[in-house]
This record gives C-alpha cells, sequence and structure tokens, in this order.
C-alpha cells in the first residue's frame, strides 16, 4: 500500500511541474520543478508489481493470482511503466533540456507533459478502482 501512495503522489509532484510549465512559470520556476537530472522517484512505481504480487502469492484465495482484478492491475502496471519509460520520462528529459538551453520550456511542451502524466495517473487510477471493486 505505501508503494502505491508513494508513487501517486511521485506522479502528482510530476503533474503539477509540468503543470508549472504549461502555464507559463518564469524560467528560475521552471527550472526548479522540471530539473536537467534523471527522476529517479518516478522509477518507485517499479515496486508496484513486485509488492502486488507478494501480496498475491501469500494471500489466500480473496487475493489469487486466478482473480480478474489482479490482472487489470498487472495490465494497468504494464502501460504504466510502459508509458513511464517510453513517453513520459523522456519528455520531462526533454523539457528539461530546453528549459536548461533556453531558460524556459514551451506552453506547449508543458500541456504534452501534463497530459502525458494524466494517461499515467489514468492507468493507476483504473488499477486502483479494480482493486477496490474487486469484481
Amino acid at each position: 500500500m505505501i508503494a502505491a501512495v508513494v508513487t501517486v503522489i511521485v506522479l502528482v509532484s510530476m503533474r503539477y511541474a509540468a503543470l508549472s510549465v504549461a502555464r507559463g512559470a518564469d524560467g528560475a520556476t521552471q527550472a526548479r520543478r522540471v530539473p536537467e537530472r534523471r527522476n529517479w522517484a518516478a522509477r518507485v512505481m517499479h515496486v508496484l508489481p513486485v509488492t502486488g504480487l507478494i501480496m498475491s502469492l501469500s494471500g489466500g484465495n480473496s487475493v489469487s493470482l486466478a482473480r480478474p482484478w489482479i490482472g487489470v492491475g498487472l495490465l494497468c502496471y504494464l502501460a504504466a511503466a510502459g508509458h513511464l519509460e517510453a513517453r513520459a520520462l523522456p519528455q520531462e528529459r526533454m523539457v528539461a533540456a530546453t528549459i536548461a538551453r533556453e531558460g524556459v520550456a514551451s506552453i506547449d511542451q508543458g500541456r504534452q507533459l501534463v497530459r502525458s502524466d494524466d494517461v499515467l495517473l489514468a492507468l493507476i487510477a483504473i488499477a486502483l478502482v479494480s482493486m477496490l471493486v474487486q469484481f
């Protein structure tokens, strides 16, 4: 549960930083919120399937791998992890490089980054809802 909460906090923070770029924040604010370095915090998401599988394998029938909501959670994780590594983090690095080079990133770049972060949050929300409902 802690891994899920930390993941949501990191993704909301990433969205907040992207939103400041999309709203046209000044260069100092953009540089502070989207620094030019690797975002290791976002990779906490990769702990989710490990903790989920440990819980599923150590639990009873209500959390067995045969339950559909476990499959939905795993599929959402795979989609979110793929999007994070293939789209969101490269976009974030591109925006950070633009800020470092030009002083500010464009509002359009910020909007693209916000949309990318929204996809991540939506995938995590779908997984969360399916786990709460446990259909």
